[in-house]
C-alpha cells in the first residue's frame, strides 16, 4: 500500500553538503534538522551535512493557530488528541498500550526563524534558546509527555495534548520513571516557581511564522 506521508521534507530539510568555510560555523538553518551525520559526513570531528528525516505520522488535536494554545502538557491537561501513524509502522507500536505515558518528538513546522536569545512566555527577561522551551530554535524539535488512552490500528489516542494540529510526528518513545526522571538534586534554573504559570500560560505569535500552514495534515 502507497504511503500518504509526505516524502522527506526536502523542502526545508536540506542533505547538500556545506563548503570547508562552513564546517564548525554551522550558523543559522530554521528548519534543518541535524541530529547526527552519517558515516563519511564527519569532518575534523564536526558534522558536515545535514540529515534528512521522514514524518512517521502526523498530530490531530484541537489547537488549530499556534495563538491561544498551552504551551506545555501542563496546561493541556485533559485535552484529547492522537497520532495518525503511517500505516507502514504499524507493527512499530507493539506492546505500547502497556505504558501509561509516551513520549512524543516533532517538528515545529509552525515556528519561524531561529534565534539564539529568546523572552520566552514565562519570561520577561532574554535567555538563551537552549535555555528555553522556545520553539524558534536552530533544529526545531519539540517534545511532549503525554498520556496514552489507547491504541486502534494506526492511531493512538492521547490527553494532555498541547501540540499543534497537523505537526509532524518524527518519533515516538515510552516514558519510563526509572529511565526519564533524574534522580539527585534537580535545579529548574530561572524556571523556579514557574509551575502554575506553565498551566496559565497561553501561545502568542512571537515564535511562529507569518504565514501558517492550514492544519489539514500537510504539516
Amino acid at each position: 500500500m502507497k504511503s500518504p506521508y509526505p516524502a522527506p521534507l526536502q523542502s526545508t530539510l536540506s542533505d547538500a553538503p556545506r563548503p570547508p568555510t562552513a564546517v564548525g560555523t554551522f550558523g543559522l538553518f530554521p528548519h534543518n534538522l541535524r541530529p547526527w551525520s552519517p558515516a563519511g559526513a564527519i569532518h575534523k570531528g564536526v558534522c558536515t551535512v545535514a540529515v534528512a528525516l521522514s514524518p512517521i505520522g502526523v498530530i490531530r488535536s484541537p489547537h488549530t493557530t499556534p495563538q491561544g494554545m498551552p504551551i506545555q502538557p501542563s496546561g493541556a491537561r485533559g485535552v484529547r488528541g492522537s497520532i495518525e501513524l503511517d500505516p507502514q509502522y504499524v507493527e512499530g507500536l507493539a506492546d505500547i498500550e502497556g505504558f501509561s505515558h509516551i513520549i512524543v518528538l516533532y517538528h515545529f513546522h509552525a515556528s519561524g526563524e531561529a534565534k539564539l536569545t529568546v523572552t520566552p512566555y514565562l519570561d520577561k527577561t532574554a535567555h538563551g534558546v537552549f535555555a528555553t522551551r522556545a520553539p524558534s530554535r536552530p533544529n526545531p524539535l519539540g517534545l511532549s509527555v503525554v498520556r496514552l488512552i489507547g491504541v486502534e490500528g494506526p492511531v493512538l489516542e492521547l490527553e494532555d495534548v498541547d501540540i499543534l494540529d497537523g505537526t509532524p510526528v518524527l518519533d515516538i518513545k515510552p516514558y519510563v520513571p526509572a529511565f526519564d526522571a533524574p534522580h539527585g538534586e534537580i535545579r529548574a534554573g530561572w524556571l523556579e516557581d514557574k509551575d502554575d504559570d506553565a498551566g496559565a500560560a497561553r501561545a502568542d505569535e512571537r515564535f511562529h511564522a507569518d504565514a501558517l500552514p492550514k492544519a489539514n495534515g500537510s504539516g
